[in-house]
């Protein structure tokens, strides 16, 4: 049995989150870390790959190159249906890369119609006549609106997608949906008829994603959240399956390394260091002053490994980052912070650390190609969209790290994701 589902992850916390949620649903899933060598596809035993690429804020030309090598691996491994996944917040600029890539990945295909749906209800995101809610509120009046690389203004994603693509943006709005599928493929057909070629998906619920899913049976190409994954399986027969969670035994060190600016992180942050718990605060204009922050954030860290976890982080309100943006640039301050968090994870895994928590999408992603990660296998959830992950280390030791998105989990999040390991392991 070859690879059913060929996934194309924007970020490394969003790959993480699609493959739980797949994996959730009985998918046996492995997780890669850029484009692997061409013909290594051959090798992986799985029902659905995921490659993680960094590609949600670099120039549109390299985002779209990154998804078609991404494209022509999976293709070539055998996937079935490919599945384009971004931000549950829709993450983007006007110049895109979701509108880009979605119509690269099209033209490669050969396909003239795809849907697009950043629904999560789980983790409160939901789509209402095209419209993306944040809770309760609409993503234009969400934190995302402060986002320093993607601030996200207009809540209506026919609008959004349609100034970053040629062809015609529609909608499959809410009572369509409720339909079922026989009336989603009705309503694409519609859609196709007049012309347009990608369509906005309302979804208000798991129930609406698993309908959603279903419709879009056959379709050679998908694009989302991670919320359309839980309808996917069962269109190859896939059922849940505890087992496909399992991960190997965790121990050695806690640490958690935060470059996330997210409302989410900064609450989650904010409760950790009111709990009285060893944290280092990274300052953006230290490091480029030229001080050795990574060296005083790990003698620091050395020290309170014993008592851990211990969280090293670069997390600020939105004033205060706009502050540092506005002395160092918005790309340096970032790149800075990424490279900077990078080097303390690497000294925190060569002291011992053997259980990370990596907040942030570009951190992550900065973070797993400073440790060398080629591959994650998924384990159990902690939150809605944020499972424990495995790898192993050039020494042989397993690492367990989660990747998780700015913002998603709950406020403790840093405490109880250590907590569940602890019960597994039990």
């Amino acid at each position: 049995m070859g690879i059913r589902l060929g996934c194309i992850a924007d970020d490394f916390t969003g790959a993480t989150d699609l493959a739980n949620n797949l994996v959730r649903a009985g998918m046996r899933v492995v997780q890669l870390i850029d484009v692997p060598p061409a013909g290594a596809g051959r090798a992986v035993d799985a029902d659905a790959v995921v490659i993680a690429l960094k590609s949600r804020t670099v120039p549109a030309a390299d985002a779209v190159d990154a998804s078609l090598r991404a494209l022509a691996w999976l293709r070539s491994a055998g996937a079935e249906q490919v599945y384009f996944k971004y931000c549950s917040t829709f993450d983007s600029t006007p110049a895109g890369n979701i509108g880009p890539v979605t119509e690269a990945l099209m033209d490669a295909l050969g396909t003239d119609f795809t849907v697009a749906t950043p629904a999560f209800p789980d983790n409160r995101r939901t789509v209402f006549k095209g419209h993306l809610f944040v809770g309760d509120v609409l993503l234009g009046d969400s934190g995302m609106r402060h986002h320093p690389l993607t601030p996200m203004t207009d809540s209506n994603l026919v609008s959004v997608l349609g100034a970053q693509t040629r062809r015609a943006v529609g909608l499959i709005d809410h009572t369509v949906v409720a339909g079922g599928a026989g009336a989603i493929r009705a309503r694409i057909d519609a859609l196709r008829e007049d012309g347009f070629g990608i369509a906005v998906a309302d979804a208000v619920s798991n129930d609406d994603l698993l309908r959603l899913g279903a419709a879009v049976r056959g379709l050679p190409l998908v694009t989302a959240g991670s919320g359309l994954a839980i309808g996917l399986p069962a269109n190859w027969g896939f059922e849940p399956s505890p087992a496909a969670a399992q991960l190997p035994p965790s121990g050695g060190h806690r640490a958690i390394v935060s470059g996330s600016v997210s409302v989410a992180t900064n609450g989650q942050v904010l409760r950790y260091l009111r709990g009285g718990r060893p944290a280092f605060s990274v300052d953006p204009l230290r490091v480029a002053a030229g001080e050795d922050v990574v060296g005083q954030a790990l003698a620091f860290a050395e020290s309170q490994l014993d008592d851990g976890p211990v969280l090293v982080y670069s997390t600020e309100p939105a004033d205060a980052v706009r502050s540092v943006q506005g002395r160092l640039g918005a790309a340096e301050a970032g790149e800075l912070v990424e490279r900077t968090l990078a080097r303390v994870a690497q000294g925190l895994v060569e002291r011992g650390v053997r259980r990370l928590v990596v907040a942030g999408g570009e951190t992550s992603g900065a973070v797993v190609r400073a440790l060398g990660v080629t591959g994650l296998r998924i384990g159990p959830q902690i939150d809605p969209g944020v499972p424990w992950c495995a790898t192993t280390l050039p020494d042989g030791d397993t690492l367990h790290i989660t990747l998780k998105s700015g913002n998603f989990g709950g406020p403790d999040f840093f405490t109880y994701a250590f907590a569940l390991l602890d019960e597994e392991a039990a």
